[in-house]
């Protein structure tokens, strides 16, 4: 027999529960509101609901968006059942008739029901039945499904009074845990832009990255599994990984490639979009499967709309919510606003030092040099008063130094004025190095680069580094004939490594090929070593890797 509570779906009046129901409902609502998380309220109000009737199982279905189960949790079922098992329901059959008809179901034998689809493999056998819905103002939020009442009698009249009462409170206790659950991320992410902006504009390290700052802050406050600053370098060069933090850095940084295509699914407006599994390949192609199962993806303003933030969680995680993406713009206002003022900073300090250089180099020109002049010329003088070989010739030591003195502050203030208002860094020297080399052929290059590369080489070693680049992108151009060329540039720890590997022919004796004793040279220069490898039609790469220490530095130093 088949009992819909229509007097109680209606609002008619209903008979009132025995006082021991009335005092085990109170004991139920004191035990749900005792916690503001989620799923502990979700947990507690299935737990109070098998103690109220006298159930051995219990389970809450959350309706997704497709009106279907998308979160089922249990009460009941041991973890080797729950194992056997397998997938959860997702709202068919009986399930799925609370979903079409939100009202109270009763059955004394589920099992009779002709929507009954039977037991699933593993499943533990089940008779008497209690589903009753749990609503949030006026929307369903989901179901509470109550099963198999002790002693095997079925569930009565005031068993469903009391659930229905425990469900309304259930609603209101739900209603409470999302809405602390709201304030929780927007001060996560308040608090993770607020800590990104006071670390970046307070930071005095500068082989600490920018871009490693906001992801490492962003993978925070977003409770996140992988966090990655991405840069659209235009048709020329595609999307690369500028920065990133998260599972599994290391291989993801060596072994990932970005397709170019990506570009099409970055957003265009300040709205963040989400990235499905699909499009994730594209981001991480290499990243084990299943590893990252939803993404958000955000555009940094003030930033000429060439920087984009993402940040993924697991596919078991929970997705993304509207505050995510509200708080997520908020966070890329405010990182974006640090790093333009960073930047302007920089700028005025850059700015500062220039106009000392130019105050020093005209005071070398108007008043050092004029001195030194003017004492030279006094010295000459003396000649015709000193008539002894010995005195002349220290006059024409003394003069002679003098002339050299005003050579070498000559050359000085040429130094000082023929330095540019604005220094590329080493990172932009290498994106238009490469952007050169590839210039005219069909190949697109994979750029990948990783820590802080502009603060991690002196002038001396960035020029050792590009001329390697540039003789390994020339060799691979113009022999390889391969499809990718991918270089890869990393500032780890205490090393520096730049590795060019191509799929190309491949060659033997690769040690003996041209150009190769030169980068060879180069990375003796650097106090580094390089490696070759290479075989017929397997591909060559070039690995070079320079320690941080400083050059010419004993290893115990002094």
């Amino acid at each position: 027999m088949v009992t819909y509570s229509e007097e109680l779906s209606s609002g008619a009046p209903s008979r009132t529960p025995t006082l021991a129901g009335m005092e085990d409902l109170l004991a139920a609502f004191a035990a749900i509101a005792d916690d503001l998380g989620l799923d502990t309220v979700l947990e507690r109000v299935i737990s109070a609901a098998c103690r109220l009737v006298d159930a051995r199982y219990g389970a809450v279905g959350v309706i997704g968006p497709n009106r279907t189960l998308g979160h089922f949790t249990t009460v009941g079922l041991q973890d080797d059942e729950i194992r056997r098992i397998g997938q959860f329901p997702t709202g068919h059959g009986i399930l799925g008739l609370l979903i079409s008809e939100p009202h109270s179901l009763r059955l004394p034998d589920l099992r009779e029901h002709p929507l009954a689809h039977g037991y699933p493999e593993g499943h533990p056998p089940m008779r008497s039945f209690l589903g009753v819905p749990i609503r949030i103002h006026d929307r369903v939020f989901g179901n509470l499904y109550l099963t198999d009442k002790n002693g095997g009698a079925e569930f009565s009249a005031d068993d469903e009074r009391l659930v229905i009462a425990l469900a309304s409170a259930a609603g209101v206790a739900i209603e409470n845990s999302r809405l602390f659950d709201e304030a929780s991320r927007r001060t996560r992410w308040l608090e993770g832009g607020l800590n990104a902006v006071r670390e970046l504009l307070n930071q005095h390290d500068e082989s600490h990255h920018d871009l490693d700052i906001l992801a490492t802050h962003a993978l925070n406050a977003s409770q996140s599994i992988f966090a990655a600053v991405l840069r659209d370098f235009g048709d020329r060069r595609g999307v690369g990984c500028e920065a990133v933090d998260g599972v599994e850095i290391e291989t993801l940084l060596d072994r990932s490639s970005l397709d170019p295509s990506l570009r099409d699914k970055l957003p265009s407006t300040l709205s963040p979009v989400v990235l499905d599994a699909a499009e994730l390949s594209r981001v991480l192609p290499d990243a084990p499967e299943g590893m990252i199962g939803t993404a958000l993806c955000s555009r940094l303003p003030r930033d000429g709309d060439r920087r984009f933030l993402v940040v993924g969680r697991s596919s078991g995680g929970s997705p993304f919510s509207d505050i995510d993406h509200e708080m997520m713009t908020t966070f890329a206002s405010h990182v974006s606003l640090a790093l333009e003022l960073l930047r302007v900073h920089r700028q005025r300090e850059q700015e500062a030092v220039f106009g000392d250089r130019d105050r020093i180099a005209r005071d070398l020109h108007d008043l050092v040099i004029q001195r030194l002049f003017a004492a030279g010329l006094s010295v000459q003088s003396l000649r015709k008063y000193t008539p002894e070989g010995e005195a002349l010739n220290r006059i024409s030591a003394v003069t002679t130094e003098l002339d050299e003195t005003i050579r070498e502050l000559r050359d000085t203030i040429y130094s000082l004025r023929r330095v540019p208002q604005v220094t590329p860094t080493f990172t932009s020297t290498i994106f238009s190095l490469v952007a050169d080399a590839f210039d005219g052929h069909d190949l697109a290059p994979v750029l990948q680069l990783s820590g802080p590369l502009d603060a991690a080489l002196d002038d001396e070693r960035a020029d050792h580094v590009r001329a390697v680049l540039l003789e390994g992108l020339s060799n691979a151009l113009r022999h390889a004939d391969a499809q990718t060329i991918t270089v890869t540039l990393r500032a780890i720890g205490d090393h520096f490594e730049l590795r060019i590997a191509d799929d190309g022919r491949g060659f033997e004796n690769p040690g003996r090929s041209s150009g190769m004793s030169n980068m060879k040279r180069r990375a003796e220069l650097c106090d580094g070593t390089i490696t070759i490898t290479s075989e017929p039609n397997g591909g060559t790469e070039v690995h070079l890797r320079i320690p941080l220490a400083p050059m010419g530095a004993s290893p115990g130093g002094r």
